[in-house]
C-alpha cells in the first residue's frame, strides 16, 4: 500500500510560521493587535494543533501516512520558533530602557502652556494659582479658599 502525503504536518508548519511572521510584518501596524498579538497567537496555536495531529497520524498509521521523521523535525523547529517569538514579544519587548530625562515621582514640573478642550490656552502656573471650585468653574471668590491642584500623567507609548 502506498503511503499518502501527510498534509496536516505541512499546513500546520506553514500556519505556525505565518503566525510568527505576521506579527512583525502586518499586525504590529494596528492598535488592536499591537499590544497583544492575539491573531498571531491564534494562528500559532492552530498551526501547532495541525502539526500535532499530523505527527500523531504519522506515528499511529505509519503504513498509510508519511511524516514520522520530517514531521518531528518540523515540530521541533516550530516549537523553537514559537519559543523565540514568545520571548521576544512577552519578555524582551517589555524591557524599556531607562530614560534619564523622564520626570520622576514628586518632581516639580516645568511651566508649560497647552490648549484645553475648547482650544483656549492654559498654562500650568495659572492653574496652580487659580482658586478651586468644586463645580469646575474658576471664580475669584470661593467659600473654601483652597487652591487648585493639577495631576499630570506621563505615558510612554510607541514613538
Amino acid at each position: 500500500m502506498k503511503r499518502s502525503w501527510n498534509a496536516s504536518v505541512w499546513w500546520g508548519f506553514v500556519l505556525g510560521l505565518a503566525g510568527i511572521l505576521s506579527y512583525p510584518l502586518l499586525f504590529i501596524k494596528f492598535p488592536a493587535t499591537r499590544d497583544f498579538p492575539w491573531v498571531s497567537l491564534l494562528m500559532i496555536v492552530l498551526g501547532l494543533v495541525l502539526l500535532g495531529v499530523g505527527i500523531a497520524r504519522a506515528f499511529r498509521r505509519p503504513d498509510a501516512y508519511r511524516g514520522k521523521i520530517f514531521g518531528s523535525v518540523l515540530g521541533v523547529v516550530l516549537v523553537a520558533f514559537v519559543g523565540f517569538f514568545a520571548y521576544g514579544i512577552f519578555v524582551a519587548a517589555r524591557q524599556l530602557p531607562a530614560s534619564p530625562g523622564a520626570p520622576q515621582v514628586g518632581q516639580i514640573a516645568p511651566d508649560f502652556t497647552l490648549p484645553d478642550s475648547k482650544n483656549n490656552l492654559v498654562d500650568l502656573s495659572g492653574l496652580l494659582s487659580s482658586p478651586f471650585s468644586p463645580n469646575g468653574t474658576v471664580s475669584s471668590t470661593t467659600r473654601e479658599g483652597r487652591t487648585a491642584a493639577v495631576l499630570l500623567i506621563f505615558y510612554r507609548g510607541y514613538w
